[in-house]
This record gives C-alpha cells, structure tokens and sequence, in this order.
C-alpha cells in the first residue's frame, strides 16, 4: 500500500501502481462476477470490469433495464440473465440494487450463498442495518464492499475518458481468508483511481451524511436560497442563475477540482477573495449545527428507517416524481434548462 500524507496525517492507499490491473486480473481469473441489477452502479460497474478483462455476467429481469442492457452489449443467454440464473452461476455475486430492493430479493440471494462465494456491495446499508433489513450473510462466504465516490455514470464517462474515480473498500467478512485481496482487485477492476480503506458502519454513515448535505441536499437548499434571494431584489433569472449555480459549475468547481480551494481563491479577483474569506466562517457556523444534526439522525439508525419506510411503499416511484418534479419546475431549473441550452459547442 502507498503511504499518503493529509497534512500532516498519513493514510495508507491503494493505487493501481502497486496492484496493477494485471495483478487484479490474476487474482479474480477464476471468478464468474455476476453483477445483480443495471440500475445506478450496476452498468458503470460491470461494463468497467468487462472492457478490463473480467468475466463478467448481469442478473436483471425482463423490461425496459434488461433492453437497456442489451443495447450495452450484454447477450442474452451469454452474459445477460434471468437473476436466480446469473445468481447460480455467479462465484461473486454484486449486489448493486437500491437498498430497498436489495431487502426484497435477499431472501433470493441467500439461497445461492453456498460456502467459498462471495458477496460484493457499494453500499454499506444493508449489512449496517440489518436489524431493520434483515440481511445477514452466511459465515461461510466473503463480504466485502467497494464503494465509487460519485454516481454509476460519472464511474464510466470517467472509465472511457481513461481516468478514474476515487473508491472505498472495507471487509465485513473473510471466511476464505482472500477476501481483502478480491476487494481490492474488484476496486482496480471496477475502474478506481484510488482506493482508501474504511469499514461498513463508517462507509454508510459518511455516505448518507455526504448525500443528504454537501453533495446533494445542502448544495441544492444553498442554491434555492441564494436564488431567490436574488430574485427577490429585482435580479432576472439569467442573472440569478448563473451567479448561483453557472459560474460555480463551470468555471469556480474545476478549479477546486484541478488545484484545491485556495488556488480557486488565488485565480479570482482580489474583490472575490476578500468576499469570500470574510463570509466562509459565517456559513460555517450557520450550517454546522445543522450537519450535526444530520450526522446524529444517521448515527442513530433514523435516516436507515425513513429509506426503508418511504422507498419501500407501493406508490413510491409515483411520490418521487411528484417530488422530482417540484425541482424541475421551480424557476430555478427552468432557468437552468434555458442558460444550459445556451452553452457554446466546445469543440
């Protein structure tokens, strides 16, 4: 493993230095990796591991996702199954579907959980919590989790691009006593730039803490905010938007991304720095008791309970829509529909 130092801090990582693909190619030469669900991870992941060299099949049922997969490659009868089927011949079995789905079929999976195989996740959740899941795998199969830090999509635009996204690993369960070595050649295979180590509790409780503040809920609550204050003062929705969502995205986020946030700082007018080193802290302190709040409602088991509770009734996809839809038609994402369409072609 490679020793990274975090200001001041060392962490060990694993890189594709020094387990190369070759080696992640070794180690899972005997495997059939059958990939349950084409979903949100399922075909970034298994086109991935397939294009590296893996042997690789997907699990789906018949429908608009197994026409989906089809359209990707994958043959029927070849690589592409009925789930029982992919399950049986599967010696790793990823079980890439949402979390209330996976409590829906586990008593399916368990079936073919026979001793030596081994049970891949990218999500903590369903083990962490399952007292209120119920999956609890045998003893005598491996588990353990790769976790891609972004969605299935960005994990292959990335892939093809011939770059990588950054995942985490952890060990639940090594009964064959290759389970940490499978993960990581599963994390090179997969497509990571990088791999860090955590455990299962920690994986899902980062994670649910990361989706519901910074990388999705909070950014899209500060969005609203400034918007419509903007709005408010007599500002027009082109100029709202792209002083609040725009500029960010295409020209300040990048340059977090390339060189950190001081960089960013740097390469700004002295008005900007000024600004924005004055009203960073106040943010801060504005938001914080609010992410202490949400990390305690993860800790707690609470936000495990409402995704299981609301994901899990019939009419769900039906009250997503509705809720989807309050943030397509707001204002704000018109606004953003229009100004994206504006965009200059980069050739």
């Amino acid at each position: 493993m490679a020793k990274l130092n975090f200001g001041g801090l060392e962490e060990e990582v694993v890189t594709r230095e020094e387990f190369p693909l070759e080696k992640a190619r070794e180690v899972l030469q005997n495997e059939t990796i059958a990939v349950i669900g084409y979903g949100v991870q399922g075909p970034g992941q298994s086109l991935n591991m397939r294009d590296n060299g893996f042997n690789v099949i997907v699990g789906q049922r018949k429908g608009k996702t197994y026409d989906k997969a089809v359209a990707d490659g994958w043959v029927p009868g070849e690589t592409l199954f009925e789930i029982e089927e992919a399950l049986e011949r599967g010696t790793i079995i990823c079980f890439l579907l949402s979390d209330a789905a996976q409590i829906e079929l586990w008593p399916t999976v368990q079936k073919y959980l026979t001793a030596g195989k081994s049970l891949y996740f990218s999500h903590g959740f369903g083990v962490t919590y399952k007292d209120q899941t119920g999956i609890i795998p045998p003893a005598d199969v491996d588990v353990f989790l790769v976790a891609p830090k972004g969605s299935g999509t960005s994990l292959r635009r990335l892939f093809v691009e011939g770059k990588g996204l950054n995942s985490s690993f952890a060990i639940y369960q090594d009964a064959t006593g290759q389970a940490r070595t499978k993960a990581i050649a599963m994390g090179i295979g997969v497509g990571s730039g990088y791999l860090f180590e955590t455990d299962f509790y920690k994986e899902v409780t980062s994670d649910l803490t990361g989706e519901r503040g910074t990388l999705m809920g909070a950014i899209q609550g500060i969005f609203a905010a400034q918007y419509e204050v903007l709005r408010s003062n007599g500002h027009s929705p082109s100029e709202a938007f792209n002083e609040t969502v725009e500029e960010l995205t295409q020209s300040l986020m990048p340059l977090v991304a390339e060189n950190g946030m001081d960089w960013m700082y740097a390469n700004c007018s002295t008005t900007a720095q000024r600004g924005a080193l004055d009203w960073w802290k106040p943010f801060r302190d504005a938001t914080k008791p609010v992410f202490e709040q949400l990390y305690n409602s993860v800790k707690s088991g609470e936000q495990a309970r409402v995704s299981i509770t609301r994901n899990s009734q019939p009419d769900y996809r039906e009250k997503l829509e509705e809720e989807l839809k309050e943030l397509r038609e707001s204002e704000m994402w018109r606004s953003g529909a229009t100004v994206r369409s504006l965009r200059p072609e980069r050739n």
